[in-house]
């Protein structure tokens, strides 16, 4: 079978998120497709602003430079809200969905269930932050972020993991501009789900430090077509589970007969 997988990353994250999935995955001719968001890796530049429409029309026109009508899209975290607003807003693009820890609005909890009453904080010091960045004051180097070798690093005891998704960390490699945007973004309500009528595989974390599992399986409960695998993971089921969430994308696909190009 042939097919594209397009990957999104989370907040203050890049594309090295899946260099050990593309690496590995046994997906056979599949392309897999994995973009730095706009804010971040490669795609940092200061003066460009970014949000949830920006996010959406950068993935249609990857699509559309790949010559790529429809494609499944998969996405961690934040990646995966934005899998699911690209779904409502490009459903003829959208062959099926992966979500990798989903972030219902509802279910946030623990340092993330602050981001909905921060919101409006957030987007003050978004636009602050873009106001000196179009004066031309920014940081004009970011420090790189391999996340390969974090992940890495992570498992083999010399990280902690609990150092992922800290200020110090994520500030070093992503503007200030991006970086609240990103987390304002994470808290915004999802779109109609009960109106995405492709197939959607979630991964989700059973002992999330950033979401309540129940509350995110009813949020997920609302798509028409949804297989849920639980992992035991805390959030970051890409660096905790990379096998088992390997095996359950490659496992689904298959399983599901999907094939995306024509």
């Amino acid at each position: 079978m042939n097919g594209t997988l397009v990957l999104l990353h989370g907040v203050a994250s890049n594309s090295a998120r899946w260099a050990e999935f593309a690496e590995r995955a046994r997906l056979g001719r599949w392309t897999i497709l994995r973009p730095d968001l706009r804010g971040n890796g490669a795609a940092a530049r200061p003066r460009t602003r970014v949000g949830m429409d920006v996010w959406c029309s950068d993935i249609a026109k990857l699509l559309d430079a790949q010559r790529c009508e429809r494609a499944v899209i998969g996405g961690h975290c934040l990646g995966a809200n934005i899998a699911l607003h690209f779904a409502a807003r490009h459903s003829g693009r959208v062959a099926a969905l992966v979500l990798i820890e989903p972030m219902p609005r509802e279910a946030l909890t623990g340092s993330a269930g602050w981001l909905p009453f921060l919101s409006p904080f957030l987007h003050v010091l978004y636009g602050a932050a873009r106001a000196l960045n179009s004066c031309g004051l920014y940081r004009r180097r970011l420090a790189p972020l391999d996340l390969r070798e974090w992940d890495r690093a992570t498992r083999s005891g010399e990280r902690k993991l609990s150092m992922l998704a800290t200020l110090g960390v994520d500030l070093r490699s992503t503007p200030l501009a991006a970086y609240t945007r990103m987390l304002a973004a994470t808290a915004e309500p999802w779109p109609d789900v009960a109106a995405i009528r492709v197939p959607v595989l979630a991964l989700i974390s059973s002992r999330s430090s950033m979401t309540d599992p129940a509350r995110t399986r009813r949020a997920l409960a609302a798509l028409p077509d949804c297989d849920l695998v639980e992992l035991d993971a805390v959030h970051w089921i890409p660096t905790e589970q990379p096998d088992a969430m390997r095996s359950a994308i490659e496992d689904w696909i298959s399983r599901r007969g999907l094939e995306t190009d024509p």
